[in-house]
């Protein structure tokens, strides 16, 4: 139960500015729970008191939202966006949600825990449950508890709370914001791949409608004046319909200076802090119904970095335990995409791959430290545009069947193209961006 029950004075808003003044405001919080100190660990009612969803206390809040950061902050998305491309078609994406974050974790059982948290789904927004339904929910979570509890402590109860949290939050909105995505563009990524289309959908189709948030104490957000108890209803989409032409600024930190974080994601204290993670786990899962895509599109994010290496002031750069240059950069990603390719031809026609001798990155060559030029850089763009067209092409023609149950010993095709094109990024990234573009006109 809620203090949500009894009925009380709403308030919609629909301005940008007024919804991110409410959403700011640390007094307007998330439907908080009824005093749940006598709930049971393992149930329903305890969740919810514990996680910092539905906090109204700042410092327990704070404490609480620490404890998913930290979680959070061991989950890379560049890992969750090439385990999300490289699943098999065909799961809920719920599921698929849900277990790659929970293997990342290190939860035993993922799939276990995936069912589990679909079921506590149902309730841990207060929808209204049957008695039948509220037992399911309950044993759900006793049993997430089970596999994240690290003690019996206080702490160690909340730390677990905000686990399952975390993994409950995430389970419905990414496969809605992926299902909102596959809606506008139903046939297949459109120029600029994954990351373009779910900045579009968030400013246009967000899967998050509507944030409700409740008046802790008196106060004014804009122009209402709201007594303690009374609820505000941001209407995200029409609010960031309203939003500044380039956005908001004051974001500038967690989102981009053109693209600030979508409202979807809430602002504030309460702002969602798994932003990156959700939509990482979203694009892979785009990019794996278009595994073709992602080898494109990681081909062009390359060229994209290599049309400012012509400003390389020919000093390597120093990344984990191995040295970049432009040269070898390119050198890298053109051999990963021919090694993965001849792999993929050879299992295809029921060959053994035959095993690569390449030097890789453990060898920085003569040629790899030379200046990088306009002329270098448009045999790049020929010989990488050319390769990932060819690795569009194979996959293209092949079936779902041959793309996630693929011949031969190996990693599946469509995993195959998911490392692929995140190899691409790793080399491409150790050089990273140089002053202005080679060829700005382009």
């Amino acid at each position: 139960m809620t203090i949500s029950d009894p009925p009380v004075r709403s308030s919609r808003v629909t301005a940008y500015a007024d919804a991110r003044a409410a959403l700011d405001q640390p007094l307007l919080v998330p439907e908080p729970v009824a005093d749940a100190a006598d709930a049971p660990a393992g149930s329903l009612a305890w969740l919810r008191a514990a996680v910092a969803r539905f906090t109204g206390d700042t410092r327990a809040h704070a404490r609480q939202r620490a404890h998913a950061v930290a979680e959070l902050a061991r989950l890379d998305p560049r890992e969750l966006r090439r385990a999300a491309a490289g699943s098999a078609v065909g799961a809920d994406d719920r599921h698929t949600v849900v277990r790659i974050l929970a293997e990342e974790l290190g939860l035993p059982g993922p799939d276990a825990v995936a069912d589990a948290v679909m079921t506590v789904s149902a309730g841990y927004f207060g929808s209204e449950l049957t008695p039948t339904q509220a037992k399911a929910v309950d044993e759900a979570i006793a049993s997430l508890l089970a596999r994240t509890a690290q003690g019996e402590g206080v702490e160690d109860l909340e730390f677990a709370a905000q686990r399952i949290g975390l993994l409950v939050q995430a389970c419905d909105a990414t496969a809605r914001l992926v299902e909102h995505a596959r809606r506008s563009a139903p046939d297949g990524l459109p120029p600029g791949g994954a990351d373009a289309l779910l900045a579009e959908v968030l400013r246009h189709d967000p899967p998050v409608t509507a944030l409700r948030r409740r008046a802790l104490a008196d106060v004014r957000v804009g122009a209402l004046d709201l007594r303690a108890g009374e609820v505000v209803l941001v209407d995200v989409t029409a609010a960031q319909q309203d939003a500044p032409a380039g956005g908001d600024q004051a974001d500038s930190d967690i989102g981009t200076h053109d693209d600030p974080t979508p409202l979807a994601f809430g602002a504030g204290p309460h702002r969602c802090p798994g932003q990156a993670q959700a939509l990482a786990l979203a694009a892979g899962l785009l990019e794996r119904d278009d595994p073709a895509t992602q080898v494109t599109e990681a081909v062009a994010r390359v060229l994209d970095l290599a049309a400012t290496w012509t400003a390389w002031d020919g000093r390597p750069l120093a990344v984990d335990d191995r040295v970049y240059t432009p040269h070898k950069a390119i050198r890298r990603a053109a051999d990963h995409l021919v090694d993965h390719l001849a792999e993929l031809e050879a299992r295809l026609a029921g060959q053994e791959p035959q095993p690569d001798h390449w030097h890789a990155s453990a060898t920085t060559t003569p040629a790899d430290l030379a200046s990088f030029t306009t002329e270098d850089l448009d045999e790049a763009r020929s010989r990488l545009v050319r390769i990932g067209r060819i690795w569009a092409d194979r996959l293209e023609a092949l079936s779902d069947a041959q793309l996630d149950r693929s011949p031969g010993q190996g990693w599946p095709f469509r995993l195959l193209a998911a490392h692929v094109a995140g190899s691409l990024d790793y080399y491409a990234g150790a050089v990273g961006r140089f002053g202005a573009a080679a060829n700005p006109e382009e």
